[in-house]
């Protein structure tokens, strides 16, 4: 006997349980299995906001309006799912689509930023298969794709009839069960957001029908849950068919993560059962330790992206804006030769500011030679200029022309755009290539021609 049919029947035969023990139990489960499963997914209510809204219908603090709403809807998703679970009817992707709708309320548009700068939006649809493909990037960089939305339907019915089939053979231990629905379900992301809270919604409705306590995953340890999930994907494959069809061999990972999660549940259940306290001692350390965690990865990644950023810059300054300047200076002394200007003035800076109002000067400067001023202000560049300014000319007809340039460079956080003709973004690590720069050059002396023709 396994540990977990061993703490199984250790909890049967401690039935009926008080009712307040049973109350406290349930309450539990409601708040955690609602903070956790939403705060996965990002929702900022803390736990204490959580149990005063599902509890007392109460919002202290600062706190995000749709977030709210998440979370109230999530919890009519959990009533929902044990009074389906409970009933004599089967699973249906009728069901599912009508819990989706629920936890999702309505639909949205999500509005979003391409590398490239442009504004890009689709639509979420509450209780309606996706509508356009979606994928996720795994940390080597990979792009990963889940099912297309014309697989889904025949998928999702596939998963539907497998799921009455395999519960009927009862070839498959419980923890198997659940651990191959969820890792099917999310190989095809039916849904265009939504997907991680229905599929564990749908785990413990599975759990429920067969009389087992629900379980939690907990926030803190998303990692490892996420983990567990992607380690799978190397025995599986990529292809979403195989993932949708995926065989339990291949999941066993998972089903150790769900195996451990229900053993988990049954502990807190039986304590439950004798009146013990059930509060998880290591819940409070946990949290610190995710804490202290994402702090250290803050630091490490605004270290990283200062480095990167650093690098960016001098690239810039030295591949793009340096040889453009070149040019222009060029094209400004044959001006002066031929119409000798009273003033001639260049300058090109590194601001802070995306205005360029003020800056550090910048003229031939390089790395090794870089001014302590310099150095402290390329960590934040926000921009690089370049002005020049041609004041009276030895002429007949006319002394008092003023001719002024700017060119800039804008930094943002991962593009950079280059002004003037090209009026274009770019990558980090791209850069404008010797055609496009000598467009800004040739279009920079006609415009000195073109003021000068027209004052002349």
């Amino acid at each position: 006997m396994g540990k977990i049919e061993e703490l199984y029947q250790e909890w049967q035969s401690l039935q009926p349980i008080k009712e307040e023990y049973l109350q406290r139990l349930n309450r539990k489960f409601m708040l955690e299995f609602n903070y956790n499963s939403n705060h996965i997914e990002g929702n900022t209510l803390t736990y204490g906001q959580t149990e005063l809204l599902l509890l007392f219908g109460k919002v202290v603090d600062a706190a995000n309006m749709k977030d709210l709403e998440d979370m109230k809807a999530s919890n009519v998703g959990l009533n929902m799912m044990r009074e389906q679970a409970s009933s004599e009817y089967p699973l249906t992707e009728s069901f599912i689509r009508q819990l989706h709708q629920t936890i999702l309320r309505e639909d949205y548009t999500v509005y979003r930023q391409l590398p490239g700068g442009q504004q890009t939006s689709y639509v979420v649809h509450a209780g309606v298969y996706k509508t356009r493909p979606n994928s996720v990037i795994t940390c080597t960089g990979d792009r990963f794709e889940y099912a297309s939305p014309e697989e889904t339907p025949a998928l999702m019915k596939d998963l539907v009839e497998w799921y009455r089939e395999e519960e009927q053979k009862g070839e498959l231990t419980l923890a198997e069960l659940c651990a191959l629905f969820h890792y099917r379900y999310i190989r095809i992301h039916p849904f265009e957001d939504g997907n991680g809270r229905i599929a564990r919604l749908l785990v413990n409705y599975i759990l429920t029908r067969h009389h087992y306590p629900m379980i939690v995953v907990k926030s803190a340890d998303k990692e490892n849950y996420l983990n567990a999930l992607s380690t799978c994907d190397g025995f599986v494959g990529t292809s979403p068919s195989d993932g949708a069809h995926a065989d339990i061999t291949k999941i066993a990972p998972f089903v150790r993560y769900i195996e451990d999660c229900m053993e988990q549940a049954l502990i807190i259940c039986i304590k439950a059962a004798k009146g013990q306290s059930i509060e998880e001692d290591d819940d409070f350390m946990k949290e610190l330790k995710v804490l202290e965690r994402q702090k250290k990865q803050d630091i490490a990644a605004e270290l990283r992206h200062r480095f990167l950023h650093e690098e960016e810059v001098w690239n810039i300054m030295e591949f793009v804006l340096s040889p453009i300047i070149q040019e222009f200076d060029k094209s400004i002394d044959t001006a002066n030769a031929v119409f000798k200007f009273k003033h001639v003035e260049t300058v090109s800076l590194l601001s802070q500011a995306q205005d360029g109002e003020a800056g550090v000067g910048i003229n031939g400067a390089r790395r090794e030679t870089a001014t302590p001023e310099l150095l402290e202000a390329v960590k934040s560049a926000k921009s690089l200029w370049y002005h020049c300014q041609m004041v009276g000319v030895q002429h007949p007809k006319e002394t008092n022309i003023v001719i002024e340039k700017s060119f800039y460079i804008t930094f943002f956080d991962d593009h950079y755009f280059v002004d003037g003709v090209l009026n274009k973004n770019f990558a980090y690590g791209s850069y404008p290539t010797e055609k496009e720069k000598g467009q800004i050059v040739s279009q920079f002396k006609q415009d000195i021609l073109s003021e000068l023709k027209e004052k002349l």
